[in-house]
């Protein structure tokens, strides 16, 4: 985000053809999921193992037999596999026979690895297995090996009882503020920490600094309650006033009965606020009424007034508001209740009624005396928070099938984990990695808390998620090491194009950083090649500033943030700045994005060192495939701050096909302080960019 403190700010169908039967199984699956969120049916949990026995036997020279016999009577078993060579998850309900109930799989060659679970029923609930491997020719393995239902979760991790004495607790929270709170020292220091709160009732204040989360530890948020505040403010003196570089912390949930009736989030990106209920009012803006550069926030309520102010973007998702007032540039909301009427640009604020895709983030809670990790499910055209009915619907999964990641663990260790069949679970620390982590599993979750920090050696690629149903992935930063990567994240397979709909694999709160704190190298951050993956608040950011040696156009080189190969992807919260090409490239057919927020480089050294390809001045933010026939996108804003060389222009900032299938809405273009210009808002269309920091706009495009 620009840091720059003299600036001046304004005030004032998809259509798929069916795939395979298989698809059709699997969004039938998806539809019993939902009525599950209903209430209709019971969400279904993790199985015990002493409700059945499974085996996989050799039928054949290319077939498996699966067979499962649970311990009584059950109206159905369904299994779920991957291994077919060119096809996705396939989900098959088995036949009965005599109490056993069956299924053969074919198309395996010798070594083929056949990764398989059940879903079965048991007096009503529906219930999930582990995952069991299979190798052709080799025979069956266990999921993951036992780990503990109460885990050691590491140094980093604060876990407090309601039982604590108040000033135990808050002399803890004060200390670690402390020793995280200053911009200058702590913005990119190795520093993690975690607080989590038991269910109960607690009075205490947790100002939150630089790398660190808060969440609760109930299975819905308000089987947690804090009489007083979580706040983040301009809270240094060098801060001047301002929150444009309060990154990195996050909230979840918990509900708060504010000490003063209001509680403070002025936050900047990689910051999210999730899952909360707030008995009062929401101010996302500094004390001090000075600049801030947000934000997101999903899944909450907020009985009073939401207010963003000096906040000159922010976006909303699946929440519920009793009133909200601000709007600088770019407010965005979908599925939010209480939001404001879709006026874009006078005042500017995009309102969709519903959000077409979500899933909320898996989390942490106990149960009892033991950790599991809930994981919602899918919602379609969704409104308000999961949990306003009382309970978010979903599954869940018990800490025994984790791997609980702590600082020291090598890459080596983690990939043994995920190959036998482990979900991961990561502590606040900071993990270099001299291999890359390697996600094969369908339905795997990779949770961290505290900002845990991958960092790839060598110019391996940090993570690689495969062409699978279901992976989670949530609450990780991305961090680039000193030799060139050409990813950090890679999802799927270049040029596969499986149907996951009915599970998709989601990234929430994944963020991704390129210099700051090192000089890293990433040819591309984010790379998305299955389709039907929902990015769900992302900040990909080549640093502007940081410690000393780490910025620079030579140094911390990256070409893009993010770039979407897969059909169907959808994008809610979309942060990418600096990157010295194109910031977002989308290739695939049907993408959607739901707010979106850039800056282009501050240090582009001349004109002749920043022309497209084309042939025009500089690259666009957004830029979608000459190729892609349907795409849309609601309330879009691209920055210039050509601070290294004020002459330097970019010719526009969307570059789209022109053709009806593509289709901009509520668009803009700023000039920050006049450092450059932006001569288009998308192809030929809108002024250039004004002096005076005042935004072009865009109602629609065509």
């Amino acid at each position: 985000m620009n840091r720059t403190l003299d600036r001046t700010l304004d005030r004032s169908s998809r259509s798929r053809s069916s795939r395979s039967d298989g698809a059709r199984w699997r969004r039938a699956l998806a539809t019993a999921a939902l009525l599950a969120g209903a209430g209709l049916v019971a969400a279904p949990p993790a199985s015990a193992a002493g409700d059945y026995t499974q085996a996989a036997a050799a039928a054949g020279a290319q077939q498996v037999q699966l067979t499962f016999t649970p311990a009584g009577p059950a109206r159905y078993v369904d299994v779920h596999y991957t291994v077919v060579p060119g096809v996705g998850q396939q989900n098959v309900r088995m036949t009965e026979g005599g109490g056993t109930w069956h299924t053969t799989v074919g198309g395996l060659g010798s070594g083929s690895v056949l990764d398989y679970w059940f879903t079965y029923e048991k007096n009503g609930p529906q219930f999930d297995t582990p995952h069991f491997t299979f190798t052709q020719g080799g025979g069956t393995q266990a999921g993951c090996p036992a780990q503990p239902d109460v885990p050691d979760f590491g140094p980093n991790v604060r876990i407090f009882d309601p039982n604590m004495p108040a000033a135990t607790i808050q002399a803890q929270l004060d200390a670690d503020f402390n020793a995280q709170k200053d911009t200058q020292t702590a913005q990119f220091a190795d520093r993690r920490v975690a607080h989590l709160f038991k269910p109960g009732t607690y009075a205490v204040h947790d100002d939150v600094g630089f790398y660190t989360s808060v969440a609760g530890l109930g299975r819905n948020p308000d089987d947690v309650t804090i009489n007083g505040d979580i706040t983040v403010d301009a809270f240094n003196a060098s801060d001047q006033g301002v929150a444009l570089q309060n990154f990195w912390r996050s909230a979840e949930n918990m509900a708060v009965n504010p000490a003063s009736g209001n509680d403070r989030w002025a936050v900047a990106q990689a910051a999210p606020f999730r899952r909360m209920d707030i008995r009062g009012g929401l101010q996302l803006y500094p004390a001090s009424f000075g600049f801030a550069s947000g934000g997101y926030v999903a899944d909450t309520r907020v009985s009073g007034q939401t207010a963003s102010i000096s906040q000159q973007q922010w976006y909303t998702r699946d929440s519920a508001f009793g009133s909200w007032d601000g709007g600088v540039w770019n407010m965005v909301f979908s599925g939010t209740t209480g939001a404001p009427a879709n006026t874009f640009p006078n005042p500017p604020e995009t309102t969709l009624a519903t959000t077409p895709v979500s899933r909320d983030v898996p989390y942490l809670y106990l149960d009892g005396a033991n950790y599991r990790v809930f994981l919602p499910a899918l919602r379609t055209n969704a409104s308000g928070p999961s949990w306003a009915a009382g309970s978010t619907p979903g599954t869940s999964l018990p800490m025994s099938q984790f791997r609980v990641v702590k600082p020291g663990d090598t890459a080596a260790s983690i990939n043994s984990s995920l190959a036998a069949g482990c979900n991961l679970f990561f502590t606040p620390g900071v993990y270099h990695l001299d291999q890359t982590l390697n996600v094969t599993r369908a339905d795997t979750v990779v949770l961290g808390i505290g900002y845990p920090t991958l960092v790839p050696d060598n110019g391996v690629d940090a993570m690689h998620v495969a062409d699978v149903d279901g992976v989670r992935v949530k609450g990780l930063l991305f961090d680039a090491g000193t030799t060139n990567s050409q990813s950090l994240l890679t999802v799927g397979t270049a040029g596969s194009h499986v149907d996951h709909a009915a599970d998709p694999t989601t990234l929430q709160d994944v963020f991704f950083r390129v210099g700051g704190e090192l000089a890293g190298k990433a040819t591309t951050s984010l790379v998305v090649n299955s389709d039907d993956t929902i990015i769900d608040h992302t900040w990909a950011w080549r640093a502007d500033h940081g410690n000393p040696g780490t910025v620079g156009w030579t140094t911390n080189t990256a070409d893009t943030g993010v770039l979407v190969n897969g059909d169907d992807v959808l994008a809610t919260g979309l942060f990418v700045e600096h990157y010295q090409k194109y910031q977002v490239i989308w290739n695939g057919q049907r993408g959607r994005t739901i707010f979106f927020q850039n800056e282009m480089p501050y240090d582009v050294p001349d004109q002749a060192s920043w022309n497209a390809p084309s042939g025009v001045a500089g690259y666009a933010a957004y830029k979608v495939g000459a190729n892609v026939t349907s795409h849309e996108a609601w309330g879009l804003g691209s920055y210039c701050f050509f601070d290294t060389n004020p002459a330097v222009s970019s010719y526009h900032a969307f570059e789209v096909p022109n053709t009806p299938g593509v289709r901009l809405h509520s668009l803009l273009t700023v000039s920050l302080n006049t450092r450059g210009s932006i001569t288009h808002v998308v192809n030929d269309t809108g002024a250039a960019t004004p002096s005076g920091t005042a935004p072009v706009n865009v109602v629609s495009y065509p």
